[in-house]
């Protein structure tokens, strides 16, 4: 072979290499992941989101592709980045936390299948026909997070049994959790003879404004609605229930973790290593409609006895007794 020719077929060669590089990479599915939150504050859920993945031999980058979208707490974007990642072509798209994420997705597209997950109940959300049979393109797991405003009320009760005044925090702009939240808390308020303030904060400075507003509403006990924006603010607002010795009840570990008095609900991380589950399934070929709704079945109650030494209250030994974990 002549030089020239060799010099011609070895440019072709290289150039066919990124080529075929490229036609690779676009054969790779892709998975869009629409937050509400942060990604700083929801790297466990993504961590656990892959981990669901991996059991079932998909990894990120090798054999799969993961493409995210942010809403940072503004909610009025998820329609725009839900219809974002449809023009973008993922095979499936997962929604992380909030009911509003899940509802933009359905609402961007028929055909591409939805996995959510969710505090919320799916069925009274209208994002699926029933737990058993979902129907169309969404299903995915609930925590139920929401619906367990009555128990964390309840733990609140046995641990203040003289307090008669409790608040709630609601995020008014996701009005999935907070009118069912407020629905739960009054009627549970009710139940048990006493009273709840609703209060709403749709952002940091809104938290500041409520717990400076606590005092003088006499509130001796809050608990938090699940939302994406309480979840970024955690820390927030563990310091602020510690600065003003209130004692609070969180939905979920993380909070007890930064600092939060107690916790209870749902183990979420699991709930996303089951959204990682059913992402695989889809991308094998199985649909939506034949995935039943998932509810979440490890729940948790964590003790921080460190911030119960700061606001100088002593937690009843039964409930100690009941708590799957005591932070020390």
């Amino acid at each position: 072979m002549r030089r020239r020719e060799f010099l011609t077929l070895l440019g072709g060669a290289a150039a066919a290499w990124p080529l075929a590089a490229r036609a690779q990479q676009q054969a790779m599915p892709a998975i869009g992941y629409l937050g509400a939150g942060s990604p700083e504050a929801s790297a466990n859920l993504v961590a656990a989101f892959r981990k669901g993945l991996n059991e079932l031999g998909y990894v990120e980058g090798r054999n799969v592709a993961i493409d995210f979208r942010w809403a940072h707490n503004k909610n009025d974007l998820l329609p725009d980045l839900a219809a974002d990642l449809v023009r973008r072509g993922v095979q499936v798209i997962v929604t992380q936390v909030t009911t509003l994420a899940a509802s933009a997705a359905k609402a961007a597209t028929t055909s591409i299948p939805v996995i959510f997950g969710i505090g919320a109940d799916p069925v009274s959300a209208g994002l699926v026909a029933s737990f058993n049979r979902p129907g169309g393109n969404v299903t995915g797991v609930t925590t139920m997070s929401i619906e367990l405003m009555p128990k964390r009320l309840g733990l609140l009760q046995e641990l203040l049994p003289n307090a008669t005044r409790f608040a709630v925090l609601v995020n008014p702009s996701n009005p999935f959790g907070a009118e069912a939240a407020t629905t739960d808390a009054r009627a549970t308020a009710a139940a048990i003879g006493r009273q709840v303030e609703v209060f709403g904060a749709t952002s940091s400075g809104n938290i500041d404004v409520v717990f400076a507003g606590l005092a003088h509403n006499r509130v001796e006990g809050i608990a938090f609605t699940p939302d994406a924006l309480f979840d970024d603010r955690r820390v927030q607002l563990a310091t602020l229930a510690a600065r003003h010795q209130l004692p609070a009840l969180h939905w979920k570990r993380e909070f007890a973790e930064v600092g939060g008095l107690m916790s209870y609900g749902s183990n979420v991380a699991d709930v996303f290593r089951q959204t990682g589950n059913y992402a695989a399934r889809i991308l094998n070929g199985e649909k939506p409609a034949n995935l039943p709704v998932l509810r979440a079945t490890k729940f948790e109650f964590v003790v921080n006895l460190q911030t119960a030494k700061v606001i100088g209250l002593e937690i009843p030994p039964s409930l100690l007794a009941r708590a799957d974990e005591v932070i020390e």
